[in-house]
């Protein structure tokens, strides 16, 4: 849900069909937190259970949270100081994706064998690592943020039109940009942080719905939440019986099922934007 809500909201409000959380850095930047956590800070399973990070609560999560963080300000920085266009953020984020995968695989050369495996094992991604409370904090981040896309969701039809459309319409479209992409990428940042690098889902279900529904926000936002639902529901279920006793993480499964259709959608339909 929160990924394919955030690929939604990113899309509009870049103009650019190829937004989502993961070519943005954020799925990235998460990895590389991750990774820090695991090896750099001795939170991995190979560390001694001594002293406050050993036993700090959701230590990984929390790392692999504020990574994905991390990415989100700079480039919300480097949009504000510098005055990006939308296109040239999208840019920012695919450097970014790679400053940070370099950062992780710089990271998984001095790590021990051990570490390396729970490294590379975080970041396919996995609906069944997150605990109940795990899963009640991201409920609660989920709820006020989808609250927030439903009541700007006629903005967000202003805002697919051009600023200045929405600017005569009176919107005030860099205070929406920014919170919108602050919001996105933080919900993101959590199912990321909690569940591990699932790649797809908040690039294509959004573009899947639309092929439903139109562009119109009303319709396009809320489908576009149980597509993403759905996608990973059927995915995680494939995961587990296709090759049953052993369980395929998700991310892998997401892959596999997502690629072909997207590039399937970019045949048929042709322009991403209708």
């Amino acid at each position: 849900w929160g990924l394919a809500m955030g690929g939604v909201a990113m899309q509009c409000i870049l103009h650019n069909p190829l937004a989502s959380p993961y070519t943005l850095g954020v799925s990235q930047g998460a990895a590389f937190g991750a990774a820090f956590a695991l090896v750099v800070l001795g939170l991995g399973p190979s560390a001694k259970n001594e002293g406050f990070l050993a036993g700090l609560p959701w230590g990984v999560s929390m790392f692999a949270f504020l990574g994905a963080f991390a990415s989100t300000w700079l480039i919300l920085f480097l949009s504000q100081r510098k005055r990006l266009s939308p296109e040239a953020i999208v840019l920012s984020g695919v450097a970014l994706s790679a400053l940070a995968t370099s950062g992780t695989m710089m990271i998984q050369y001095f790590a021990s064998d051990i570490e390396v495996a729970s490294i590379v094992f975080w970041t396919f991604g996995d609906v069944g690592r997150a605990s109940w409370s795990e899963l009640f904090l991201m409920f609660c981040f989920l709820v006020p943020t989808s609250l927030f896309f439903m009541i700007h969701r006629l903005n967000f039809n202003a805002l697919a039109m051009g600023d200045d459309v929405a600017k005569s319409l009176g919107v005030n479209v860099e205070t929406l940009r920014k919170t919108s992409l602050i919001m996105a990428a933080l919900v993101a940042a959590l199912a990321v942080a909690t569940f591990g690098v699932i790649g797809f889902i908040g690039l294509a279900a959004p573009h899947i719905t639309r092929r439903m529904t139109g562009g119109d926000h009303r319709h396009l936002l809320p489908q576009s939440c149980f597509m993403g639902a759905l996608i990973l529901l059927s995915a995680d279920t494939v995961a587990r019986s296709i090759m049953a006793p052993i369980v395929l993480p998700v991310g892998i499964v997401t892959s596999f099922m997502g690629a072909p259709l997207f590039l399937y959608l970019l045949m048929k339909g042709g322009n991403l934007r209708s």
